[in-house]
């Protein structure tokens, strides 16, 4: 769509990401961890009686997964976008931030 609206094609041979520095689109990562910390903000901001945070405390011990490479589980991915933007978890509770 973007190389569509800068009136490229593909016969033209430039690189998506030419088209998307020129444009200042942001990257797709960059987007996804923004909207995950938003959201990891907005679950720390609520008490710890609330159903968001209840699934915090679920014991998975018994549950067992298929083969294959284990899949990412919510808060390890959290934690690697903390640490990737250099915040702390005690920014959750300051929304001016």
């Amino acid at each position: 769509m973007i190389r569509w609206m800068c009136g490229y094609t593909k016969l033209d041979m430039i690189r998506n990401v030419v088209i998307r520095e020129r444009v200042g689109v942001t990257p797709l990562e960059e987007k996804l961890r923004e909207t995950r910390l938003r959201w990891f903000g907005h679950i720390k901001r609520r008490s710890v009686n609330a159903q968001v945070r209840r699934c915090e405390a679920i014991d998975l011990l018994h549950y067992r997964r298929g083969r294959g490479r284990p899949k990412s589980s919510w808060n390890v991915v959290i934690r690697s976008d903390i640490k990737c933007m250099e915040l702390t978890e005690d920014m959750a509770q300051d929304k001016n931030m």
